[in-house]
């Protein structure tokens, strides 16, 4: 982005541009993300979304505009967007589409933790956004990814990858490819017709959820792009996968890939204190929904493997399957933590 384009954008945004600083923020996989500072010390979140990704992304903003007046309460932040000087929410400038956030001040995330204080906020502040959610009337979302979760859709684009893939890349690949065959057995078993759709978060690991640096607790979930119909283990397992494992998503080393029971019960712990939104059937899902997030998650990036790398952004050739082979380790040692899971959410979730 040259300094004239970003200035002009700024500008629509009713923020004079030639008083402001930026800076690219690249933790993210998906969009683009700079911290705009104004003179005053002010702070913002500007982003242009991928719309390779995210095809409509005027139905996005409008999901998170239908969630946004009811995920406010003394214990949970609200995010601000800015409007436009046309009085919407987004902008749509060479074909590029873009929003503006209020940045929280004095907040931060974490990639990964290693403090059951950090573990314990999590599961507290995804538990407040389900509760404060749990009334919200879902034909009013629609879905910005379609399928996103769905274990057959993601079994049905891992087989056509596989079809069509480079017989190189499938020989490499071939630890892994086998490894998924193995998990669609063993998730077969997780019966989601028994459980209440609800509208969630749908990516919530754990540097999607916004920390105070001065009090450590938790403020709100951010990257809001997801917020669709679901099933409570989404967001459940989504989170345990890097709130219980101090590894990132794509360590090759798959010694340092842990299971911290210690992590996992300061977690459901925190979820309790917003407990009272959980039916029966969702608790009973949570232990395998712990399998199944990090398993798709590993799935979708096998499958962008065996893809050429079409959706992920990626920093070297094979980061995809280290990813896919990171997440399924994981999934591998949540299954044997199963009965683990569920005495322990039995006793703490009643």
């Amino acid at each position: 982005m040259t300094k004239e384009s970003i200035q002009k954008i700024l500008i629509e945004f009713k923020l004079n541009g030639s008083l402001l600083q930026w800076t690219p923020l690249t933790s993210g996989l998906i969009n683009e993300t700079f911290m705009v500072t104004e003179e005053n010390g002010q702070q913002y979140i500007l982003q242009k979304i991928n719309t390779q990704v995210f095809k409509n992304a005027s139905i996005l903003m409008d999901n998170i505009q239908f969630a946004l007046p009811v995920l406010k309460a003394d214990d949970y932040s609200q995010i601000t967007f800015l409007n436009t000087t046309t009085g919407t929410n987004h902008l749509i400038q060479d074909n590029d589409f873009w929003r503006m956030m209020i940045y929280i001040p004095n907040s931060t995330t974490f990639n990964t933790t290693t403090q059951t204080s950090t573990a314990f906020e999590a599961g507290r502040i995804i538990g407040k956004f389900h509760q404060l959610l749990q009334h919200a009337d879902t034909a009013l979302f629609n879905d910005t990814l379609p399928k996103f979760h769905n274990l057959d859709f993601r079994t049905q684009e891992f087989q056509e990858a596989l079809q069509n893939a480079e017989s190189q890349k499938k020989e490499i690949a071939h630890i892994a490819i086998k490894k998924a065959q193995s998990f669609l057995k063993e998730l077969q078993y997780l019966n989601t017709s028994i459980l209440p759709v609800r509208i969630c978060h749908n990516d919530t690991k754990l540097n999607n959820i916004l920390f105070s640096k001065s009090t450590k607790k938790a403020l709100c979930l951010i990257d809001l792009d997801t917020i669709m119909k679901g099933y409570f283990f989404y967001d459940f397992g989504d989170a345990i996968r890097t709130v219980v494992n101090n590894a990132p998503e794509d360590e090759q080393n798959h010694e340092l890939i842990n299971f911290d029971e210690s992590l996992f019960k300061a977690f459901v712990d925190g979820l309790a204190s917003n407990r009272s939104f959980l039916t029966a059937a969702d608790k009973d899902s949570l232990p395998l929904g712990a399998v199944f997030m990090p398993f798709i998650h590993g799935l979708r990036a096998l499958t962008d493997y065996l893809n050429n790398n079409r959706y992920y952004k990626v920093t070297y050739e094979n980061q995809n399957l280290d990813r896919c082979s990171s997440l399924f380790n994981f999934a591998e040692k949540a299954l044997k933590k199963k009965d683990f899971m569920a005495a322990y959410i039995a006793k703490v979730l009643v």
